[in-house]
């Protein structure tokens, strides 16, 4: 989970994790705000949050807005990111506890970045 906030990525890994709970859990890892504690995006942070979750499978990368978004994917391109490593475009909160539960559940990455797809078509009225 990619986020400007250290505090919104860690609430929604935690939140995901909640929500997908009653059995073993796919590896989550928040990489919110800057190095120091502030607003902003870190590539070193991404990359060590990353690193964190990678079990070979590849890694579905969720992330809130704008530089989060250019920063995972200047990773990408660079090959820094583990194989397999995606951008999954998705809502933040709807598509990250789609994304852990589908995991968690034992699905694809294909189906992962689906799952958490979808939440766009999530209607709340």
């Amino acid at each position: 989970m990619v986020s400007h906030s250290a505090a919104v990525a860690t609430s929604v890994a935690d939140l995901a994790r909640g929500l997908a709970a009653g059995g073993p859990v796919a590896p989550v890892a928040a990489a919110g705000g800057t190095p120091d504690g502030g607003l902003g995006t870190s590539a070193e942070l991404i990359l060590a949050a990353a690193h964190e979750v990678d079990r070979g499978a590849g890694i579905a990368l969720l992330v809130d807005l704008g530089s989060a978004v250019l920063t995972v994917k200047a990773l990408l391109e660079d090959d820094e990111l583990p194989p397999g490593s995606r951008l999954v475009d998705a809502p933040f909160v709807e598509g990250a506890a789609a994304a852990v539960v589908a995991a968690s559940a034992g699905a694809t990455l294909d189906a992962v970045a689906s799952a958490a797809g979808e939440a766009y078509t999530y209607r709340k009225s």
